[in-house]
Parts: C-alpha cells; structure tokens; sequence
C-alpha cells in the first residue's frame, strides 16, 4: 500500500516538473524600434534576423520580437520606447536613426539597448568610449555620415563639370543635418564647389525640391544620409531622371531603383552585427562590456544605365574601384 502510494505521488511529479520548468524558461522578447515602415526596410531586417540566429536565436522558435514602427514620424518614437520598457522587454534595439537610440536611452537606464547609427555614438553622448561603452547602451556604428565628404569628392570626380551641387537634407531629423553639413560644407569649399542647401522632409517637398532645378543652374544633387530619404528612394530616382540630375546617396538601394551612385556602409552587414550584438546580450552579456563595432565594410555602387541615359562617361578609375556596377 505505502508501496503503491509512492509510485503514485513520484508519477505525478515526473508529469507535473517539465510543466514548471517551461514556465521558468520563458521566451525572451527583443523591443525594436525604428522610425520607418516594416515594408521599407525588408532586407535589412533580414540581415537583423541572420545576425540573431548566428547568435542561437531565431525568431518564432526561441524569441519574440515586439515590433514598433513609427511610420517615418520622428515625435513618435519617445510613445514607442515607452511602450517597449512597459512591457519589460530584455533588450531594446534600435536602427534608422540617432533619434531612435535617444528615445530609448530616454525611457530607460536598466534595459540594454543596442544601437545602429551613422555617426560617432562618443560624440553623440550615447557611450563613454567605443572600448568601454559604459552603461546600458552599446551597438554598431557604421560611419555614413563621417563619409559625406569623401562621397562629395566622388560626385566630383563622376561629374566633374558640376560646379553647383544641391545638398537635400531632412530638417526633422537634426542630428543626421548638422552631420551631413559639418562634413560637405568645409569638403566643398576645397573643392571650389558652390552648395545650396535644400530642406525637405516630406513627399511633397522632394517634389518642391526638384522644382529648384529647373528654376536655377545646378549640376547635381547630393542626397543627404537619412532614412526618409531611402524610405523615398523610388520618388528620387523618378524625379532625378526626369530632371536628368546626377544624384549620388550613401545608399545601394536608391542606386538599385535607378539613382547614378552611392558610397558608404554595407548596411546589410550593419544589420547582421546589430542581430548579433543584441543576441549576445541575450545571453547575459552586459552592454558596458561589449566595444561598439565600427564597421569596415563600405562599397562604391554605380548604375551604369542611369550614367547612360544621363550621357555621362563613368571614369574607368572610377570603375575599377566600384564595389558593383549595375548595367
């Protein structure tokens, strides 16, 4: 009988433990935030994924990523970050913009948050050194906007009749401006380059934007570093056709839909070294112990067609150092 009755109660804990140890081992869930639509940066979220699954997470299996777009509204993303830290995510990360890491920096100082930005995070304020981030806040920094000069003096050496260049910023997202003009404005004086500065920050205003062509003598367009502006890449490239204006970005993708060139990060990888970062962390981790990657792979893409239609002869120099030339 006692025999019996231990049988009994031992069987019901071999049933009842792996129900309480599922529960212990909950899902871990990733807060991400970005000021654009899912649908406009599809493969660099693939890049994000493959990043976390070298890390040993794949989404759906053994994390949840709890998504937050912003739908290019920048006034946004401080609501965004606030929900991600009320629902007690264990990681933030964040891509697309400064203002992203800083809505989240501004939410919390306990929950880890990795970052993606195009400038120096030192000089931004959001990590002490790149060697010993400190804090709760670490990430990649993939450098576009330390490359607006060098991208300028490629333009130049592309079209090198230009003599007035239109520099197209978006002036809601004043940490990208001031660094897009602290680097092209002293690059253009040295090469005896007269710049005018356009604002624009909707759809609208791109068009009003293209309308300067036709009402001024200027050359070509510089395409300042900006997520709106790769969430429009196929209104640039449209517009700069019909207005037959050499436009260059530090973005593949507008080069992709028909812009003439682009210099600066390989953003996928960017977004894989996000993934991974963040699936460290996942596994305890601390920010303060992981350096910010600086990336190191850029590349140089031409559209060979657009320089066609657009009667320009591409340099070979400049062919032979292009990463891609799309005909």
């Amino acid at each position: 009988m006692k025999r019996r009755k231990f049988i009994t109660l031992f069987g019901g804990a071999v049933v009842t433990w792996p129900i309480v140890a599922y529960a212990q081992q909950a899902i871990p869930v990733i807060g991400y935030l970005d000021p654009r639509s899912a649908d406009s940066v599809a493969d660099r979220l693939r890049g994000f994924r493959r990043g976390l699954k070298d890390a040993g997470y794949v989404e759906g299996e053994n994390v949840t990523i709890a998504y937050r777009w912003a739908e290019n509204r920048i006034d946004r993303l401080p609501a965004l970050a606030a929900e991600l830290v009320h629902r007690r995510v264990s990681v933030i990360a964040t891509s697309g913009a400064a203002a992203s890491v800083f809505a989240a920096k501004a939410a919390t100082t306990t929950i880890p948050i990795v970052f993606n930005v195009n400038e120096d995070p030192v000089r931004l304020g959001l990590v002490a050194s790149l060697a010993r981030p400190g804090g709760n806040l670490t990430g990649i920094n993939f450098f576009n906007g330390e490359l607006a000069a060098k991208r300028l003096e490629l333009l130049r050496e592309l079209v090198p009749t230009a003599a007035h260049v239109v520099v197209l910023v978006n002036p809601t997202n004043a940490t990208n401006t001031e660094s897009t003009l602290r680097e092209v404005e002293p690059a253009a004086r040295a090469m005896g380059l007269q710049i005018r500065i356009l604002n624009a920050s909707t759809s609208r205003e791109i068009d009003a934007a293209f309308a300067t062509f036709g009402s001024e003598r200027l050359d070509a367009l510089f395409v300042g570093q900006d997520s709106f502006f790769n969430v429009r890449r196929l209104q640039l490239a449209n517009m700069a056709a019909r207005h037959a204006i050499p436009m260059s970005s530090g973005s593949r993708d507008i080069v992709e839909v028909g812009g003439l060139m682009s210099y600066g990060t390989n953003i996928t990888d960017a977004y894989r070294q996000l993934g991974a970062y963040t699936g460290r962390i996942l596994k305890g981790t601390k920010p303060a112990d992981l350096p910010v990657v600086q990336s190191s792979k850029f590349e140089l893409v031409i559209n060979a067609q657009t320089a066609r239609l657009l009667g320009i002869i591409v340099p070979s120099s400049l062919l032979a150092r292009a990463d891609e030339v799309i005909e």
